[in-house]
């Protein structure tokens, strides 16, 4: 038996901070109160007055393995990942190939179980023909079947109306939906380019990835979640207009139609676009500085109910090619949680509703087992973060695999001193504990 002692911390949990010890049996917690004695045989952390807070849950990462790893791989983007505080992922099916048979889903999970520092869970990819294996899906041990309603990586774009029904009305788990509709799109991009030509820049990516494209898309995914009383989940809104597809009248737990919003999106506008270029180039295109305002009051009163980072790192020299050859995507997942303090220290919102997107809605949403919480029984996956340390994002500290971030030079107040999962220390002021590999996440369904 092992036993680990926090002492000293600032916990917030549950919509609330307080003063307290927490004490860690082997993989859980075992203890939260104001004041516990340290016995023999415990290791004593001293928190210091520091926030003591769940790990953070990403709901949607691209981690680049199998197939794409000159970009990322599982064991580099879940470093960034802990580095950051986030302690559970859950990954993407675009890779190569992409995860469409139940085999090709199983070797993600044999590279993870060998490589990832964090807790990990793969969703399975649909496509247009692959019917039969997604309801091959184990609802306990994946957490979800996805699907991209829109331009895609590979062979997943699912654009056949009869399987998208098919789909809506059979399957029980958790759908998640890219939804951008690919005509509007594809209408767009030639309207662009025959205007622009080679002059086309990331200036011009919201309007060909428009606001429209988006409420297309998401708004024929609730009307068929609606038909068939479907479990879906849309992830990246990034518009004012698809807001009123979510309802904010009843719990996450009793909700069959939930949302995402990601962290760029309610950070970057359109205005950045001249400055960033294609660094901030991602699918769906961060838009119109009226559509991000509109992103947090929906996140404030739940018509959105989780932040996610939507993780998707590129090389350096990928995305500074041209505009139309630039790939999609950004690394976020080692800042996120930054991110979101900055964002506190303005004002805008409370530590406490951070943690409720990041760390209890993932785990309610997509009904994870014994996580998300600091709480007597769970599995004691926590953070140590100090929200009064700066420090200034540079090379020396990036652990992306692409090594670049769109912050980079940026100053941010708080830092992750130490990040534990499922009761060990994997990450304490900078340095890594190289052997320990994090579990497969299960699910409560």
């Amino acid at each position: 038996m092992t036993s680990t002692l926090i002492k000293n911390a600032r916990i917030v949990n549950e919509g609330s901070v307080q003063q307290a010890d927490l004490r860690i049996v082997d993989q859980r917690i075992a203890k939260i109160d104001a004041h516990i004695e340290a016995q023999a045989g415990d290791t004593i952390v001293d928190a210091d007055g520091a926030y003591l807070l769940p790990g953070m849950i990403d709901d949607q990462v691209h981690f680049r393995e199998p197939g794409l790893t000159h970009k990322a791989n599982i064991g580099t983007e879940s470093k960034a990942a802990i580095a950051g505080g986030v302690t559970s992922f859950m990954e993407m099916p675009n890779t190569k190939p992409s995860a469409l048979t139940q085999e090709l889903l199983q070797d993600k999970y044999d590279i993870a179980a060998k490589t990832s520092y964090a807790n990990y869970s793969f969703f399975m990819g649909a496509g247009n023909d692959n019917y039969d294996e997604v309801m091959k899906t184990d609802p306990i041990n994946v957490c979800g079947v996805k699907i991209f309603m829109g331009s895609s990586t590979g062979n997943m774009l699912v654009d056949n109306e009869v399987t998208l029904d098919k789909l809506f009305r059979n399957v029980d788990m958790l759908m998640a939906t890219h939804c951008e509709d690919e005509e509007t799109i594809k209408r767009n991009n030639e309207i662009y380019l025959e205007k622009y030509g080679d002059q086309l820049t990331a200036v011009h990516h919201p309007l060909i990835r428009n606001v429209d494209g988006c409420y297309l898309s998401s708004s024929m995914a609730v009307d068929l979640a609606k038909k068939h009383n479907s479990r879906l989940h849309i992830l990246h809104i990034s518009t004012a207009k698809e807001l009123d597809l979510f309802d904010n009248t009843m719990p996450l737990q009793n909700k069959r139609i939930t949302s995402e919003v990601c962290v760029h999106h309610m950070y970057f506008s359109a205005d950045d676009y001249p400055e960033k270029g294609n660094l901030i180039k991602c699918n769906p295109a961060i838009k119109a500085v009226e559509n991000r305002d509109a992103l947090l009051p929906a996140l404030l009163d739940d018509r959105l109910d989780i932040i996610a980072t939507d993780h998707a790192p590129h090389t350096w020299e990928e995305k500074n090619q041209p505009y139309i050859d630039a790939p999609s995507g950004l690394p976020l997942v080692q800042h996120s949680l930054n991110i979101m303090k900055s964002m506190v220290d303005e004002g805008k919102l409370s530590m406490e509703k951070v943690i409720e997107k990041m760390c209890h809605a993932p785990a309610e949403c997509f009904q994870l087992e014994d996580r998300g919480y600091l709480e007597i029984g769970q599995f004691a996956d926590l953070i140590i973060f100090d929200p009064n340390e700066k420090w200034n994002v540079d090379k020396s500290n990036i652990h992306y695999k692409c090594g670049w971030s769109p912050f980079e030079g940026y100053t941010f107040s708080s830092k992750v001193i130490t990040t534990i999962i499922n009761g060990h220390v994997v990450y304490n002021d900078g340095n890594f504990d190289e052997d320990y590999r994090g579990q497969r996440l299960l699910f409560n369904r």
